[in-house]
């Protein structure tokens, strides 16, 4: 008689403690052995060297680190039900005064928000986005025709700031309050405090502000009193537009509109708190995200000359007039498209995603009980031998749908500047809109003649937040 044939027993699952992972201090873990300003390329270093799954310590927290993209890609559609963000950040923001959006929402919340948000992103309503752009795109065309003829260096971060708040208070605020052409003191200057001050409060192990402030700390308080009283503004004025002209009811004219109908719905469960802080979301994901990508960008393509001479040559035979501009134009611009693609494989300005799990779950082999902190490497795969040929050198020809060979979906997935899942960016397509505005006005209209870097060497990362170049500044002479 045959014996039974028996299944292999599964192994045993591992638990976050047997993973390999730095070796730290008693109860200050890891902690000194990270500096906030280049934190993600100190767990990038541990993921070279680790392995895809380890273990790390911040302070009390123990944390299950993951540098594998198809992992991660679990993880983040488990989403909102078996993984949210860490809640730090939005009890920080809370505890600052600022209000909360879609970016900290959860669970039910996040679901009627999600739906509100993500209308007024689709294509077809980005596409209607187009005048309002080419406004503020040849309102940055005229600062800095003004600096090339002056012959005057261009703080590029800060310009490109100014561009992208201009861009989305107008798409999604109707709201022209066009900092490209005023002076110094422009609610850009408020918001650019925000982030870096919630990223710092974060990896803070004593929350020292909540019994004496420095003046870093006051100033912030009075750029968050600025920040609240100009979005509690945008919501009046655009309640009274609604009050003057019901029909905005049925066709909003923006998203502000749009998301103020939707909360005065009965049973929405939303109200002018839950529109306010979709405001700021707004205004800080559409400044922050988009400027450095942009700045980034500028910053390879100088140091690149032969892709340069390319994609200014696409922009100059297809979109030579940047008050011609349209979405087909922009379309039309797949090489510029590919060199944004590239910049954000490379330099991606959100590197790692923190999670919280919230509920006891297992990833790959190891048992993750609920409360768990989970840091997500995202630049470990996008930058690994194993889905890119060459992985550290820039070539947006690989991005194009003629390469040879052509990136494979899978290797597409390795690379996600948006996130991933459920809770994948809703503004990527107008972000990557305005980016192709900005970049094919600077190359229709200017040569670049520099940018620079203090120590004139290829632009160090600095995370703050988002991960943004240090000091770029850029000369430029007009194109004849």
């Amino acid at each position: 008689m045959q014996p039974a044939i028996r299944s292999a027993p599964k192994p045993a699952l591992r638990r976050i403690g047997d993973l390999p992972g730095p070796r730290g201090w008693p109860l200050l873990g890891n902690t000194l052995q990270v500096k906030p300003a280049r934190i993600h390329l100190d767990v990038e270093q541990w993921a070279r060297e680790f392995g895809p799954l380890f273990r790390m310590r911040l302070g009390r927290h123990e944390q299950l680190v993951i540098a594998d993209h198809e992992l991660l890609n679990e993880v983040m559609r488990d989403r909102p039900e078996g993984f949210r963000r860490s809640p730090y950040t939005s009890k920080i923001g809370a505890e600052m005064g600022l209000p909360q959006g879609l970016f900290s929402a959860e669970g039910e919340e996040w679901r009627r928000q999600r739906r509100m948000v993500m209308a007024s992103f689709a294509p077809g309503h980005v596409r209607s986005y187009v005048p309002s752009l080419v406004k503020v795109t040849l309102r940055l065309q005229g600062r800095w025709r003004q600096a090339a003829r002056a012959g005057a260096a261009i703080p590029l971060q800060a310009d490109l700031m100014r561009f992208t708040v201009d861009a989305i208070a107008g798409l999604a605020f109707g709201k022209d309050i066009n900092t490209l052409e005023a002076g110094e003191d422009v609610i850009q200057q408020h918001l650019d405090k925000v982030l870096p001050a919630i990223f710092r409060r974060v990896l803070t192990m004593l929350p020292y502000w909540r019994w004496f402030k420095l003046p870093a700390d006051r100033e912030l308080e009075r750029s968050v009193a600025v920040i609240n009283a100009t979005i509690l503004e945008f919501v009046v004025q655009a309640r009274q537009r609604l009050h003057d002209e019901p029909s905005l009811r049925e066709h909003p004219g923006n998203l502000l509109e749009a998301m103020i109908t939707a909360a005065d719905q009965p049973e929405s469960g939303l109200g002018d708190a839950q529109v306010a802080g979709n405001v700021l979301t707004m205004l800080l994901a559409g400044e922050d995200t988009t400027a450095n990508t942009l700045a980034w960008m500028i910053h390879l393509l100088q140091r690149h000359p032969q892709v340069l001479r390319r994609v200014q040559d696409e922009v100059r035979r297809l979109a030579p007039d940047p008050a011609a501009f349209s979405y087909e134009l922009m379309e039309e611009l797949v090489f510029l498209e590919a060199c944004a693609n590239e910049t954000m494989r490379l330099k991606p300005v959100a590197p790692f995603i923190a999670l919280m799990a919230l509920r006891d779950t297992v990833v790959a082999d190891v048992a993750v009980p609920a409360g768990t902190q989970v840091w997500g490497v995202l630049r470990h795969d996008s930058v690994s031998e194993r889905h890119f040929a060459n992985p550290l050198a820039f070539e947006p020809q690989r991005w194009l749908d003629d390469a040879v060979p052509a990136l494979s979906g899978g290797a597409k997935r390795a690379a996600m500047p948006f996130g991933s899942g459920s809770r994948m960016c809703p503004g990527r397509y107008l972000a990557l809109l305005e980016m192709k505005m900005a970049m094919a006005m600077l190359l229709a209209s200017f040569d670049i003649e520099s940018v620079d870097t203090p120590d004139g060497q290829l632009a160090q990362e600095r995370m703050a937040f988002t991960m943004n170049p240090v000091g770029l500044r850029m000369r430029l002479r007009e194109a004849h």
